[in-house]
């Protein structure tokens, strides 16, 4: 049934797109140019351009966010003392997988229409195919239009193109496989124990971000790996987020594909930094709450885009790289990367509660009873440490994939060979493989 919400932004989106073009009802030959960027537009084009926005915000925001609404909405209205308004409501919605990547994609089409930044597509078989494109369509990374739009009609297939794109789907699904999933599973089991020894709390966030980084770049390989078997060329998405020395910086390299957008479709916007100081931290503020409520209904997932809002803006507030100047350089990584981490810690956790719950245990102060030694006693086994000390080593010493598969030698095509045996090997003997970017 959720094909039929894909259908329907795509159509009204493609509608909305020949209407901003003008070219609603014209001949099939005639050709179709971008509008000029800058010119004036009319009323018909800005308003098919608001349809657009307010149709796929909000699909995205019942879908999403009804059952967030509908838990706080008590609450809310307690606060307010306006209890006269409470209602209860049994209807729950379930998430439709990919549409907060689709979403934003088919958006960016009307948006880079109506710009200037790219010409409308006639042909509406083109158009579904980029809103629907397989290859990353349920894990992005979040492909703009204007990215895709010539390859969308003129693309070339080669076989380097195709050996590189095979190189990408193994060495993503070694990635998901051989590190996300053990280092997932460490930290299933320190999140998930409700009493943990100090020690144990840092290896099992350390975990954790290795798993959300290994999972997510991984998926973001084997989109690109997908896209190139395809045809088509897909731009980066991660980029050694974790030698980031500002969390300016680690924005820069951590979900590219969204932190751009959010950039060139939020943030620029609403004034990005031309509107003085003051405005610039505050539209810092919002976008990254946004950023983090788009990440899943949940205060915790505020709690995050909070932390790296109010960062960036300190950032910012201090000029450039002045907070971090006479900081040793593996001094500001590891001080980004503590930031980062403590927000994991919010991202991962169920719950605001239970990531101060968390924290606490990792700064010596939570309660912590006398069968918190169990956890450490399961993830201290050599094939955990093992695969945390490969993750190490990848994330801070091992080039990155799209630079790696660049030049395809002999004896890296076999190494990707046997990446992706072994990936499909231990997929038969794991029990652990959590899809964890469903919630997104």
């Amino acid at each position: 049934i959720f094909v039929v919400l894909l259908l329907l932004s795509t159509v009204i989106d493609y509608a909305c797109g020949l209407v901003i073009a003008e070219r609603w009802g014209r001949r099939w030959s005639e050709p179709i140019e971008p509008l000029t960027r800058g010119g004036s537009r009319t009323t018909g084009q800005r308003r098919a351009v608001t349809l657009s926005i307010i149709s796929n915000l909000s699909i995205l925001g019942f879908f999403k966010y009804f059952n967030f609404g509908a838990e706080n909405y008590p609450t809310l209205i307690g606060m307010l003392g306006l209890g006269g308004l409470d209602f209860e409501t049994a209807l729950r919605v379930t998430l439709p997988l990919g549409i907060s990547f689709y979403t934003f994609q088919s958006m960016s089409y009307s948006i880079d229409v109506y710009r200037g930044d790219a010409k409308a597509l006639r042909n509406p078989i083109d158009f579904a195919c980029y809103v629907s494109m397989f290859p990353q369509l349920v894990a992005g990374p979040i492909i703009r239009y204007a990215e895709v739009a010539d390859q969308l009609e003129n693309r070339t297939l080669t076989a380097q193109k195709f050996a590189r794109g095979v190189a990408f789907l193994c060495l993503g699904m070694a990635k998901k496989v051989l590190l996300a999933n053990p280092c997932g599973k460490i930290a299933d089991m320190a999140f998930d124990a409700g009493s943990l020894e100090m020690v144990d709390s840092w290896v099992g966030a350390v975990a954790y971000s290795f798993q959300i980084y290994f999972d997510f770049s991984g998926y973001s390989d084997m989109a690109i790996g997908l896209g190139l078997m395809l045809g088509f060329v897909f731009p980066k998405n991660f980029d050694s987020p974790y030698i980031s020395q500002s969390i300016t910086e680690f924005w820069r390299r951590w979900h590219i594909s969204l932190s751009t957008w959010l950039r060139d479709y939020l943030y620029l916007p609403l004034g990005g930094n031309r509107k003085g100081p003051r405005r610039t931290y505050v539209n810092l503020a919002i976008v990254m709450l946004l950023g983090g409520l788009w990440h899943g209904a949940a205060w915790n997932f505020v709690v995050w885009g909070g932390i790296h809002g109010a960062w960036l803006a300190f950032e910012r507030a201090q000029g450039k790289d002045a907070f971090y100047r006479r900081m040793p350089k593996a001094a500001k990584i590891a001080l980004t990367y503590l930031i980062v981490l403590i927000g994991w810690v919010f991202f991962r956790s169920a719950n605001v509660n239970d990531a101060f719950q968390y924290l606490g245990f990792m700064v010596g102060l939570g309660d912590v009873s006398a069968a918190a030694g169990l956890v450490g006693g399961v993830i201290y086994q050599p094939y955990y440490l093992g695969s945390l000390a490969l993750a190490a080593g990848i994330t801070w010493a091992a080039p990155q994939t799209w630079d790696w598969t660049r030049r395809l030698t002999p004896a890296r095509a076999v190494a990707c060979i046997a990446l992706l045996w072994l990936s499909m090997l231990m997929l038969n003997v794991q029990a652990f493989n959590p899809f964890i970017y469903f919630i997104f």
